[in-house]
């Protein structure tokens, strides 16, 4: 049976060291998938259990040189769940354990880096000091100066105490002739100790303080990096963090106060005034407004009443509320949107498998120039120590951990802004797919309208009220489920207008309904329904015939033999579509609608949308065959629907944006799913992705733009070592807060 685990792993300092571990797990018989994630220090691993257990996964990993730490443990069924998971925690869908803690793992990784590079700098202070000053401590030990002892002995603490991470690594991976970072790293540092040393006695030049100042710095770096990564992979924790951790369950014997955890389908729960909703259910008694922003990004409060769905984590800011529970803690919308999330910042977009097969290679032939260019320089000057300095620093100064870090950082920012926002992007791919397409197809229903019937205009002849109108109409379709009826009582109740008393009440199939108001007869149908009772539009001809310009449905209100009144009905467009047709425009992109409308309306919606392309009167299976017309163009097209009967066209596009509800986030189809919103989230998501993808091409940029530039000028030996550690230390660093960028980037 397969199986999914995922474990976080310590102790890797570099791109290389995630490809190695990658490349162990998926040789482990039984494994057949593994990713690494460097910037996350966590493995995702899907096996066979019944060829493999977990332990023997964990195992490889540890032959590597590294350690394997907080492991998700699966909830098995039947789970007493005597020690529950504590605050914060969370069931996810796969039956794992999660919770907030999980994710902070960076700050405990930062806060153990920082106390050895706090360590290490101020040790290294003292034989740096001791050069630059040139101070000379009285007297000699076997013809050496202490001042000379003090700096090779405290230089050796600090690369064998505090840096000694690295030589342990290091030495587990020659043994497997493998090398990664903590290789360089290690050669250069031992290199540059042993050679003091041997200098020490031989006479001749001394480089204790750059070992131990490599040493300090690279710590120094690490700890940057890891407090930057853990700024990057915030976002998980904040959405962990937002649900309730407690919730007050009805029983007959009234209420209690109970773990998250322990609610089952079928509880009751009361939400007062102010408190978070603790799972998805939907309310039995009262009423509310709901503050739904974690979900779906939108700032305006939702009115909820008696029949409603409501979601866990979201926020009850008015009236009590008693709901049943539909969802258990693990299948919350809350966890769904944590699970999409956390899916796609490991799997990896495909410019990042170019970026691996680099950093596979990439230490094995450092390590190789570092040789040639000491073979190179003493051959020139036949002098041991010219030879040295450059070919440590061409050791010090490749940095694979920019590499590595480019593409995951970014991908963790912006897919956590994103999530922020109700958008949430599924994978690496999607923002590659994004950075390129020429068309955008919208199925309208729905996407660009609201997908209901609403009334859009009412016109009345002389000496006739709207009011007077619209509450007798609203009264004639009380009684009736067709969607234009519900339309008008839905804008007469809007309106606080009442509906008017009817007897006799009758419905004319497919033309309209009858009745009697005030022992007056009253009609109120289509055109054909008032053609057949001899009934003329009369004074409301020109009003009808603008309204079907539009593409309206007409109903038309007679009283006695009198047209008294005209009522249009139309699927209203989404209040913010225009703007983002306009703004898809304006990136050099075609819009393009889809739909099963008569050409008629679908033509004045475009027109009112300003979208030049219409495709109308499309069956459902007819949409994925639009979509590969346009490929077989030589277009780059991307499909927005509803994720259910759009599901064929989503998957055939280029780009599959998905637009969801609270009920279906975890959509299939579709590499971006927008929960809630209009159109305009459609150009945010298009925006947020973009934005994000470019930050990883200046990444990579720099990445390679800092290795391809730094080398040589190591190896022509114009840069100092410590120069050079400082610089490798801080390269990382600029990549994760160039990555950081994204999450206050203007969209």
């Amino acid at each position: 049976m397969h199986t999914k685990t995922s474990f976080d792993i310590k102790g890797m300092h570099c791109a290389s060291c995630a490809v190695k571990i990658e490349n162990a797990i998926a040789k482990t018989p039984g494994v057949s998938s593994a990713s690494v994630n460097y910037a996350l220090s966590r493995a995702a691993v899907e096996y066979d259990d019944e060829k493999v257990k977990e332990p023997a996964i964990h195992e490889a990993v540890t032959k590597q040189g590294y350690r394997v730490a907080a492991a998700r443990v699966p909830l098995t069924k039947g789970d007493d769940r005597g020690s529950a998971p504590g605050q914060g925690s969370h069931v996810m869908p796969d039956g794992t354990v999660m919770s907030g803690e999980d994710h902070m793992a960076h700050g405990t990784d930062a806060k153990a880096a920082g106390g050895k590079a706090a360590l290490a700098l101020t040790l290294a202070a003292i034989p740096l000091l001791l050069v630059m000053t040139g101070i000379e401590i009285p007297g000699e030990v076997v013809g050496i100066s202490p001042s000379v002892w003090v700096q090779a002995i405290i230089s050796t603490i600090v690369v064998l105490g505090p840096g000694m991470e690295f030589h342990r690594v290091a030495a587990k991976q020659a043994i497997r002739l493998g090398f990664g970072m903590d290789a360089l790293i290690s050669m250069g540092t031992l290199t540059a100790l042993l050679f003091s040393w041997w200098q020490l006695f031989a006479g001749g030049h001394l480089y204790f303080e750059v070992a131990a100042i490599i040493t300090a710095f690279i710590l120094l770096g690490r700890y940057f990096e890891a407090k930057s990564k853990g700024r990057a992979s915030a976002a998980i924790a904040k959405l962990v963090e937002l649900g309730a951790k407690t919730a007050h369950k009805v029983s007959d014997g009234g209420t209690e106060e109970v773990p998250v955890e322990s609610l089952n389908v079928g509880d009751r729960v009361l939400v007062k005034p102010g408190e978070k909703v603790p799972v998805d259910g939907v309310i039995l008694d009262g009423a509310s407004s709901l503050d739904e922003s974690m979900l779906t990004g939108e700032s305006l409060p939702v009115s909820k009443k008696v029949g409603d769905l409501v979601f866990g984590a979201t926020v009850n800011q008015q009236g009590a509320l008693t709901v049943e529970v539909k969802k258990a803690a693990g299948d919350t919308v809350l966890a769904q949107i944590v699970r999409l999330v956390e899916d796609a910042q490991m799997k990896k977009a495909p410019i990042q498998k170019l970026v691996d097969r680099i950093s596979s290679v990439f230490v094995p032939i450092v390590i190789a120039v570092a040789v040639l260019t000491f073979v190179v320089w003493f051959l020139v000057t036949r002098d041991v120590t010219a030879s040295f300095v450059p070919a440590v620093a061409v050791l010090i100064i490749a940095c694979p951990c920019a590499l590595g870090l480019a593409t995951p950082t970014a991908i963790m920012v912006g897919t956590g802004r994103g999530a922020g926002m109700g958008i949430l992007i599924k994978s690496g791919e999607a923002l590659e797919r994004s950075s390129a397409f020429d068309v955008v197809m919208f199925d309208k229903t729905g996407t660009l309208t609201e997908g209901r019937p609403v009334v859009m205009d009412a016109k009345v002849i002389e000496g006739v009220e709207v009011v007077e109108v619209m509450g007798i109409a609203s009264g004639l379709e009380a009684n009736s489920e067709h969607p234009l009826a519900r339309a008008i009582v839905a804008y007469a109740k809007e309106k606080g207008i009442a509906p008017a008393k009817v007897s006799g009440f009758e419905a004319v199939a497919g033309r309209g309904v009858s009745g009697s108001v005030d022992g007056q007869a009253v009609l109120l149908g289509n055109l054909r329904l008032m053609e057949e009772r001899g009934i003329e539009p009369g004074s409301l001809s020109d009003q009808v015939a603008r309204m079907q310009a539009k593409a309206q449905s007409v109903m038309v209100l007679a009283r006695g033999n009198k047209a008294v009144a005209a009522i249009s009905v139309a699927d209203k467009a989404k209040a913010t579509a225009a703007e983002a047709v306009k703004d898809l425009k304006a990136m050099g992109v075609e819009v393009v609608m889809i739909t099963g409308d008569h050409r008629a309306t679908a033509e004045a919606v475009a027109k009112e949308l300003g979208i030049d392309r219409v495709e109308a009167e499309v069956l459902p299976a007819r949409k994925l065959e639009i979509v590969k017309e346009w490929q077989a163009k030589g277009k780059k097209v991307a499909f927005v629907g509803d994720g259910i009967n759009d599901a064929p066209a989503l998957t055939q596009a280029d780009l599959g944006i998905a637009v969801g509800s609270g009920t279906d986030i975890a959509i299939e189809a579709g590499q971006i799913v927008l929960v809630g919103g209009g159109p305009e989230k459609v150009v945010d998501a298009i925006r947020l992705s973009r934005r994000t993808y470019a930050g990883i091409r200046q990444n990579l940029f720099w990445a390679f733009f800092y290795n391809v530039a730094a080398i040589p000028l190591a190896a022509l030996g114009l840069l100092n070592p410590i120069i050079a550690s400082a610089a490798m230390a801080f390269s990382s660093v600029s990549v994760v807060l160039n990555a950081l960028r994204i999450r206050n980037a203007k969209l």
